[in-house]
């Protein structure tokens, strides 16, 4: 049963009337309310040049927002765009590099912040969504990347054992990123889970610091679950220690690169998503469209428009 205000076309948002009260046991179901999910792209890792014997620092992860309820125009075109993972810090062995923003309407999402590099310089990681690690060298620790409550958290710190050195993990959507010891990379922030896509997926996982351990071996961070890269390590006297990317779209952190006596790499941080569900049948067109019970959800991996239909405006039913 549907019921309209006076002869007001109810083809298009309605206004309550000044005074009107709902009688007992009626009540308003907007169909213009979506859920939403928006993961920036994750930072990467950083790389570690041949005069270093260190751990980089681990990639944070990209932003993650998340709500319900959250009011779109029927006949409505929004631009979509996916936030790509930071490239790795090396050949220059500098830190890596930031991911880029999500953004679905007003709701924007930060990418992730770079890890440390471990060499000489730029041993701190840069602020983002989630922070990336720190590193450390002789002279003592860089100080770790800053995430944007809500989005994320913290890196992790860098540690200096001489002859042994561990680099500071990327922070995740859910938990700091792990704190480096004597050869031994910091582990991966956690992720957090979202049920949007139909089945919980865990997305913005932090990078795994690098190592380096004398004697060997040194061993890397796990990367943070969520789509976190594993950091690099190499046994003494060398070898390489590439940090491992972040798979795409789930905006997780590269790993740091490890190792001594040869360049390394720091992982790439992976490719951001977003994700817009609504109850009922397909109203709107963009991304890949699927449904789960009761609803319909558009995934997309890459930039696009999420465009409303005529028909996506606001009924009113009795519950």
């Amino acid at each position: 049963m549907s019921v309209k205000f006076l002869n007001q076309n109810i083809t298009v948002n309605t206004v309550r009337p000044t005074g009107f009260k709902f009688p007992v046991g009626l009540s308003v179901v907007g169909t213009n309310l979506v859920d939403y999910l928006v993961v920036a792209g994750g930072g990467a890792g950083g790389g570690r040049a041949t005069t270093g014997t260190n751990g980089a620092g681990g990639g944070g992860a990209g932003g993650f927002r998340t709500g319900s309820g959250f009011a779109v125009d029927a006949s409505t075109p929004y631009s979509i765009t996916v936030g790509a993972g930071g490239p790795s810090g090396a050949p220059s062995f500098g830190r890596g590099f930031n991911g880029s923003d999500s953004v679905f309407s007003t709701i924007t999402s930060t990418g992730g912040g770079g890890g440390a590099a471990g060499s000489p310089l730029n041993i701190s990681g840069l602020s983002g969504g989630s922070g990336g690690g720190a590193s450390s060298d002789g002279g003592g620790s860089g100080s770790v990347g800053s995430g944007t409550a809500p989005q994320g958290n913290n890196g992790g710190t860098g540690n200096i054992d001489s002859p042994s050195y561990g680099g500071g993990a990327g922070g995740g959507a859910s938990a700091v990123g792990g704190n480096g010891s004597s050869g031994n990379g910091g582990t991966g922030g956690a992720g957090t889970a979202s049920p949007l896509s139909g089945t919980p997926v865990t997305y913005a996982g932090g990078g795994g610091g690098g190592s380096y351990a004398s004697p060997g071996p040194g061993i890397g961070g796990p990367g943070g679950t969520g789509g976190g890269g594993a950091g690099g390590a190499s046994p003494s006297p060398g070898g390489p220690g590439n940090g491992s990317a972040a798979p795409d779209n789930t905006g997780g952190g590269g790993g740091g690169a490890g190792g001594q006596t040869v360049t390394s790499f720091g992982g790439n941080g992976g490719k951001g998503i977003v994700i817009i569900r609504y109850a009922g049948s397909v109203a709107a067109g963009g991304g890949a469209v699927t449904s789960s019970p009761g609803f319909t959800i558009h995934t997309f991996t890459g930039d696009g428009t999420f465009s409303t239909n005529s028909n996506f405006t606001i009924n009113y039913s009795i519950n």
